[in-house]
């Protein structure tokens, strides 16, 4: 069964019990961030551990444990630590209920780690349901009338979106007679051409795959759901889920496009041009509508959307160039990675700065600079590097996906996309300039925590240290693209 392998997965689902627990009897709520922090740190290091070694399935072939897996597996660990970090001061507004927040947010985890994991259809859709009930919780956390319509609105598409879902991978089941990826890919390997039009069924489960897919990583046009619960869901919970939902939700779709619906490489074609639209689709639509926001949580909802279509150019490689798809693969791997660490030092600047103004207008932003320079600072450089600009790792991200994609044919998406990203641009900078340039509506200045000055350095060290030195994760992405 080979359960040492299982291990990250069991101690997270542990330190979420233990949590739990602990809350029952703790009055210093501290601990359970101590906890928690301990638990994904230790998951985190039998994860490294494991680096290196030969693939392996586990549970009959339910789930793998290679590179690809554990690259996701080390991302989803840091970025749960730097939310429950982040979160410590924020907690503040839901103090009688830190232990149930923690446990999901390791739970959401949870699922998330199985979903890079993930091999046959049932594990999937099961860590997909379990990431998912615990979002629908964390974003109505604040239990006021925003909070709580965020999640409605959630709870009411994420199940039409798991219907669809479960849909595409029933008729798959169906026309294949198998759940696991690698053998749903023989089955339609042995079938000609011809055979892949003689029954539509088949690829008619692939397209609802792909809408149910599309939801978790509000890719247009299923992201309609994005900046209503963005907005309306408590601050740090919006960061998890723009950055840590959106990498296993890639995660997932690569694995199963790739592996299972690889081949024939005309079938393979036909839904890497889908997503090179789709791409197109969601980088206009998302910028365009970013550019008349006025708040600032639903400005960088758009964003998101609009990085989604990024990020699909290097799915678009992989579908239409099967002779560079692990290029292709590699280059989406790095753009996820740039993008967490961009987003996440963009949103826990804002956690900080809107608990104190209690206000997420880009107006009340103004000032900011003189208040406080750090916050102003770190957000700036998280912009800037979702705007692609060096010296930041968004800048080398970009290049790297825009290259490739001219590589393979792609010149047309990358005309469209360099044209976004001046749009973006516009409206990143327009944030930039009400901080530094704006006048502050007082000269209170807005306290930074110990704990959230260390948040803040790591995610804006790591923007720096990879744009300027990128060579390592770049290597890493290689690595878990199987270069």
């Amino acid at each position: 069964m080979n359960l040492e392998l299982f291990i990250p997965e069991l101690i997270i689902a542990g330190t979420a019990l233990a949590v739990i627990l602990l809350d029952l009897f703790l009055r210093r709520r501290t601990w359970l961030t101590v906890v928690s922090i301990a638990g994904i740190a230790t998951a985190f290091g039998f994860t490294v551990a494991m680096w290196g070694g030969e693939p392996q399935a586990i549970w009959n072939g339910m789930l793998a444990v290679d590179s690809f897996a554990l690259f996701f597996k080390v991302l989803l660990l840091f970025i749960a630590a730097l939310v429950i970090l982040a979160s410590v001061d924020y907690a503040s507004r839901f103090p009688r209920f830190h232990g149930e927040y923690q446990a999901l947010v390791l739970l959401a985890t949870l699922g998330m780690m199985l979903m890079a994991a993930a091999t046959d259809l049932i594990t999937i859709f099961i860590s997909l349901e379990l990431t998912a009930i615990s979002f629908y919780v964390l974003v109505g956390f604040l239990r006021d009338s925003r909070s709580t319509e965020a999640s409605l609105k959630f709870v009411l598409l994420g199940g039409v979106a798991s219907a669809v879902l479960l849909f595409g991978m029933a008729l798959t089941f169906g026309f294949t007679g198998q759940t696991q990826l690698t053998e749903i890919a023989r089955v339609i390997g042995g079938l000609s051409p011809e055979g892949m039009t003689v029954i539509p069924g088949l690829v008619l489960g692939m397209v609802l795959m792909m809408a149910g897919f599309g939801f978790k990583i509000a890719a247009v046009p299923f992201q309609m759901w994005a900046p209503d619960v963005y907005e309306g869901a408590p601050t740090p919970i919006t960061l998890f889920l723009s950055v840590a939902s959106k990498a296993a939700g890639f995660a997932v779709i690569l694995r199963v496009f790739f592996t299972a619906f690889g081949l024939p490489e005309l079938l393979s074609q036909n839904w890497g041009m889908t997503f090179a639209v789709l791409s197109a689709l969601g980088m206009i639509l998302g910028n365009a509508t970013a550019l008349v926001q006025s708040n600032i949580k639903r400005m960088l909802a758009y964003s998101s959307i609009a990085h989604s279509g990024y990020i699909m150019i290097g799915l678009a490689i992989v579908g239409l160039s099967a002779a560079s798809s692990q290029v292709g693969q590699s280059s989406l791997l790095f753009y996820v990675a740039a993008f967490v660490l961009a987003d996440l030092a963009a949103f826990i600047a804002i956690i900080a700065i809107s608990r104190r103004l209690n206000s997420d207008l880009i107006k009340d932003y103004a000032g900011m600079g003189k208040r406080s320079p750090l916050l102003a600072l770190v957000l700036t450089l998280g912009l800037i590097s979702l705007a692609g600009l060096p010296p930041t790792i968004g800048f080398i991200a970009k290049f790297y996906i825009f290259s490739e994609a001219v590589s393979n044919g792609l010149l047309w998406l990358v005309i469209i996309a360099v044209i976004n990203s001046v749009v973006a641009a516009y409206y990143y900078f327009r944030v930039i300039r009400v901080m530094w340039l704006g006048e502050p509506a007082t000269d209170d200045r807005v306290p930074v925590s110990p704990v959230m000055k260390l948040v803040l350095a790591v995610s804006s060290l790591g923007i720096l240290a990879f744009g300027i030195a990128p060579a390592f994760l770049m290597g890493l992405a290689r690595a878990a693209a199987g270069i």
